[in-house]
């Protein structure tokens, strides 16, 4: 079977999964209302159909799967029509902005036997995976504590907060590393930088199965980067720093007092991405639910609106449809935020 995607969205990260999926053979069309964007799509991929409405990708009949790029509070509507159309969906993170939403896309697509995957990215990341065997194999001994920290700048802002924008990736990776569902909130904090109501800066404390802690911070106000996960066992921990070219994973002994380094654990060089989107023409072709799956994105989304509810307190009830401000908007030449 020759899978055949449409993107919707070519902002920032949909050009990457433009780039991955043309190059996979796989990609059929691109959909965004930016007509100079699709100018650009044009001239960089031969043979790409650009259009401008997403109803003529639900309505095609040569397109199998469809790849949701927008902004977060678009993907619960996007994905609910192409399901009913009968298209495989790739959604990125995260799928939608309330559990109850999740739920029900994940029940249409198991109704109609369809793939439903969410982008979450780090459970393709062969580092990620290098520490999850690990894990497995009981390395690092028995697993006590997580903390993940996922620092950036990002000038526009135009998501409904560095919540929704980044944490998914940190709670879904942590799920995913320990094989253990997350269980409750155990506290949470929010901070918005500006004063408007848009959270920059989270911490959230998150307790799993086993009584497994796990500590995510997320930032949308740091000049540099800073992308570091931490795992610590009772024989060892592991540090996984994608900040780094190089030496981006490294083993360290719990059981002696120096800083000793274990070993620095050798893993598959691949882009994450690649490997996300040909798992993605895999579960497709073969029919299987993939890694990130629509429980995968619901299980994440319930913690997140757990997290969101005790930052906001009174507030959170005021929560309603997102427009984005004028302060939220693009500016030309400014640089978009990054995982």
């Amino acid at each position: 079977m020759s899978v055949k995607v449409a993107i919707t969205g070519c902002g920032t990260w949909g050009r990457n999964l433009v780039r991955n999926f043309y190059n996979l053979e796989s990609l059929y069309s691109v959909c965004d209302m930016d007509s100079d964007t699709l100018c650009k799509v044009t001239e960089d991929y031969e043979n790409v159909k650009c259009i401008c409405d997403f109803n003529q990708i639900l309505t095609n009949e040569e397109i199998n799967g469809v790849v949701i790029a927008t902004p977060s509070h678009t993907h619960y509507s996007l994905t609910k029509k192409a399901l009913e159309a009968g298209k495989h969906v790739y959604v990125e993170k995260p799928i939608a902005t309330n559990s109850e939403e999740a739920k029900e896309l994940t029940e249409l697509a198991d109704e109609k036997g369809l793939v439903l995957m969410v982008g979450h990215l780090l459970l393709y990341h062969p580092v990620v995976n290098r520490i999850k065997s690990l894990i497995k194999d009981g390395a690092l001994g028995k697993i006590t504590y997580v903390q993940s920290d996922r620092l950036n700048i990002n000038f526009f802002r135009n998501d409904r907060s560095v919540l929704w924008d980044l944490t998914p990736h940190d709670l879904s990776m942590a799920s995913y590393i320990l094989d253990k569902k997350p269980l409750h909130v155990k506290s949470a904090f929010g901070c918005s930088v500006n004063n408007d109501g848009i959270i920059d800066i989270t911490h959230i404390d998150v307790v799993f199965e086993d009584e497994i802690i796990a500590h995510l911070s997320d930032s949308w106000i740091h000049p540099q980067k800073r992308v570091v996960l931490l795992v610590r066992g009772t024989k060892a921990t592991a540090i996984f720093d994608d900040s780094f070219a190089d030496k981006k994973f490294e083993l360290y002994d719990n059981q002696t007092k120096e800083k000793k380094l274990i070993e620095c654990p050798d893993y598959i060089d691949i882009e994450p991405l690649k490997l996300e989107c040909q798992h993605f023409l895999r579960c497709i072709e073969t029919r299987v639910k993939p890694r990130s799956d629509g429980l995968n994105g619901y299980e994440t989304v319930k913690i997140l609106e757990e997290a969101e509810k005790i930052m906001l307190g009174s507030q959170y009830g005021k929560i309603s449809n997102i427009k984005l401000a004028s302060s939220r908007k693009k500016q030309k030449n400014q640089p978009a935020s990054q995982l």
